[in-house]
């Protein structure tokens, strides 16, 4: 029983989780809506959760700086986030 419900709160720690992340993907910018709304639903899930923290972190970056990152207008200073906007790039077409 202890088991059943340790994963019915896990499960329910992921629904809100990703819930939070869905809101998070709303952004000013359409054309990052269409990078972040279909990541979230086809492959954060199978992130690890230290890609899952990374991803967060970005969600809290500047819509201009998110765009140029993925626009090629620009290079993403931390290496971290960079690998996770070429990651994204990679799962997500556009």
């Amino acid at each position: 029983m202890r088991c059943t419900v340790e994963f019915l709160k896990q499960s329910e720690d992921a629904l809100k989780d990703k819930r939070r992340m869905r809101w998070a993907c709303r952004r000013g910018m359409l054309e990052l809506d269409v990078l972040f709304a279909p990541f979230v639903e086809e492959a954060y899930d199978d992130l690890s959760l230290e890609q899952q923290a990374v991803f967060r972190r970005l969600l809290t970056c500047d819509d201009p700086d998110l765009f140029a990152w993925f626009m090629g207008h620009k290079d993403c200073p931390d290496p971290e986030l960079a690998d996770m906007v070429a990651l994204m790039l990679r799962r997500v077409k556009v």
